[in-house]
């Protein structure tokens, strides 16, 4: 066996680089989920952004003097639609337009004609459902961060995320629980 003392350090390298191949491309599969759940959350909450001017008008309609509530809505649905930012970054316009929208439904409260409204009751239907998604798109995301980030805090992967520039992702989190707004259908 005069070729053991070449092929034995072979098939090390060859173990070696097989297994480099495999976490790479793992890495690339997880970095492409990361991009796929984002663009889901993104889609649906565009659709929010749709949403929320229709329920403003509708709302307009019936509380004149409530001026500023609408304002304020309005002008956090612009801040977050445009923020393309890191999740986090993200997560702080999503957390401040929740509030304002806690804000508005509060004020539909004092309205029984608003309450009892077909197009608004349609709209928050709507809006409701899309949080729902949202709160699924946001769940899958976050499984996808919680792969990736194990992947480059876990050891070996972490050897090679760290050699391709792989890097830990940020989860998207509201701020907390309480701004947390879902809306209820037929207050």
């Amino acid at each position: 066996m005069p070729y053991a003392p070449v092929i034995v350090p072979l098939v090390l390298l060859l173990l070696a680089l097989v297994f480099v191949v495999a976490n790479f491309n793992r890495f690339i599969g997880v970095r492409q989920h990361l991009r796929e759940s984002w663009a889901d959350i993104d889609v649906e909450m565009k659709r929010r952004y749709e949403l929320i001017p229709n329920l403003v008008a509708c709302v307009k309609g019936y509380t004149a003097h409530e001026q500023q509530v609408l304002t304020e809505v309005t002008q956090l649905r612009t801040r977050a639609s445009e923020n393309h930012g890191t999740p986090t970054q993200q997560a702080v316009d999503e957390t401040a337009l929740a509030i304002g929208m806690r804000k508005l439904f509060a004020v539909a409260e004092g309205y029984p004609q608003l309450k009892s409204d077909t197009q608004f009751l349609a709209l928050q239907t709507e809006l409701a459902n899309t949080e729902d998604r949202i709160a699924a798109a946001r769940r899958f995301y976050n499984g996808n961060v919680r792969e990736m980030n194990q992947m480059c805090d876990g050891f070996p992967s972490n050897l090679i995320g760290g050699l391709f520039g792989f890097e830990r992702a940020d989860y998207f989190e509201l701020a907390s629980e309480a701004e947390r707004v879902v809306p209820r259908v037929g207050l």
